[in-house]
């Protein structure tokens, strides 16, 4: 019966709005207190703050980048030589990203042979039989023949087919091959488009002329908009150590912001550098830390041999990163945020009905007040409905 009478109620009754004009001050200013916070949140953050009045479009980039810098370095394998862009560049060119070698190990005049492998637990033996034809391992440097023989004095290990003399990379060069790199320099050419209000733009800006790009270095300060930037200053930006980075190498972050108000002159649509470390160097996870990667410079020798150069280069790669976002006033937006806004005002009303209704002492009488019941007078007198006349 009791479901019955529910939908007698749901399909027979109608609900309208009823206005009840409470003296109250306690109310009022609540009222009051709910619509001027609306009107604060409608005004400052939507319009002013997160600019609701403005379509707005996300940037599309492109990057070009070119490094400059010559470094000497003087050792007993190599002797004198110079370093410059061609060899410590790898590759010459990115996409939105450049790598630059800080560090090195270099394996001179290797040719395909027959020689003993590195010593580990794996590859030390004592008689023949330790050693396995054909076997190759994740770490080996090349395939085992089934001999054992001697590495050093001490030492004998298995004999591996490879490209000989074997690499040693179980100790990196301290302080760094090329540590001079951190006076090289970045030019870094960004182009931007907003497909929307088809707008483009350069980081090169329309102020900068030739003879200030040939002279400017990027500072935060003085140079805030010269997109050329020394390597040590990227990295100190970062907040790192540029000669302890370069050590076993890692990855910079040169992050470009594009926000642009387009209700403004096109003038003020500039870009913002910032940087940042992305690897993750943490003194409690030190495994395999920093950036490296191997290549080789192949030479054919007078006699028919191939032999080869082996490069274990360590370095610091540079992600140039953009973002951004633009906003131009359009009718649209700006007419939804308003109509939301108008919408939001509605839970004045909502908060001080059930401030009237269920918080304060006199709620019993205000219901009353508030809710008035009224039978159909088209019915009979004592007539309900569900009841036969």
């Amino acid at each position: 019966m009791a479901l019955c009478g529910a939908f007698h109620s749901f399909l027979f009754e109608y609900d309208t709005p009823r206005i009840v004009l409470i003296r109250s001050r306690k109310v009022g200013l609540v009222n009051r207190g709910v619509q001027l916070g609306i009107l604060a949140y409608v005004i400052g953050w939507v319009f002013l703050w997160e600019k609701g009045y403005q379509e707005t479009d996300s940037v599309v980039s492109s990057v070009t980048t070119k490094v400059k810098g010559v470094t000497l370095t003087n050792t007993s394998i190599l002797g004198a030589r110079i370093w410059d862009v061609a060899d410590y560049v790898i590759p010459p060119q990115g996409e939105n990203t450049v790598f630059v070698m800080t560090n090195v190990i270099l394996t001179l005049n290797q040719s395909q042979g027959y020689c003993p492998e590195l010593p580990d637990d794996q590859t030390e033996c004592t008689v023949k039989n330790n050693c396995v034809p054909g076997y190759v391992s994740t770490h080996s440097s090349g395939i085992q023949t089934g001999k054992c023989v001697p590495y050093n004095g001490s030492i004998n290990t298995c004999e591996v087919f490879a490209w000989c003399p074997l690499e040693d990379d179980s100790h990196i060069p301290k302080p760094a091959f090329l540590r001079e790199a951190e006076n090289f320099t970045l030019l870094v050419k960004n182009n931007i488009w907003y497909r929307k209000f088809n707008f483009s733009k350069r980081n090169i800006l329309p102020t900068i002329n030739s003879t200030y790009l040939k002279n400017c270095i990027y500072d935060a300060q003085t140079d805030p908009f010269c997109p050329i930037f020394r390597l040590g200053k990227i990295v100190e930006a970062a907040g790192q150590d540029f000669q302890e980075m370069a050590v076993e190498g890692g990855v910079m972050a040169l992050q470009i912001n594009w926000d642009c108000n387009l209700d403004r002159a096109a003038s003020h649509c500039v870009p913002k550098y910032s940087f940042r470390r992305l690897d993750n160097k943490d003194s409690a996870h030190t495994v395999s830390p920093g950036y490296n990667f191997r290549f080789a410079k192949y030479y054919k020798n007078s006699d028919g041999t191939e032999s080869r150069t082996l490069v274990k280069a360590y370095g610091i790669r540079f992600d140039i990163i953009v973002f951004g976002k633009a906003g131009k006033f359009d009718v649209i937006p700006t007419m939804i945020n308003i109509g939301s806004g108008l919408a939001l005002f509605g839970v004045a009303t909502v908060l001080c009905d059930i401030v009237v209704l269920y918080c304060m002492k006199k709620r019993y009488y205000y219901r009353e007040k508030k809710y008035k019941y009224v039978e159909d007078h088209e019915l009979g007198v004592g007539e309900t409905y569900g009841t036969n006349s």
